[in-house]
């Protein structure tokens, strides 16, 4: 699973061949969540309170690269990495 994105001990995945809708992969000290990019929604899993607040404020500064990496790991392409949070 390729890492688009790092930032405060937290990983930003996206899965090549993976399902619908379209998400990324957020892990941070073992706990790990799917995000939708739509409506940034935890769709399974879980993460601390504040590593997921930090999640929703870089995806919501991402959302369109996120929507273009799912494009590109939809056509099986490199992803693009994605400036980290600040």
């Amino acid at each position: 699973m390729p890492c688009i994105s790092e930032f405060f001990g937290i990983a930003i995945s996206m899965y090549y061949n993976d399902h619908a809708p379209p998400h990324f992969h957020a892990e941070y000290a073992g706990d790990e969540a799917e995000f939708s990019i739509d409506t940034l929604e935890i769709l399974v899993g879980a993460l601390p309170r504040r590593s997921r607040a930090l999640v929703l404020e870089w995806a919501s500064q991402h959302r369109d690269d996120l929507r273009a990496n799912w494009h590109r790991a939809r056509q099986g392409v490199p992803l693009q990495k994605i400036d980290p949070l600040e």
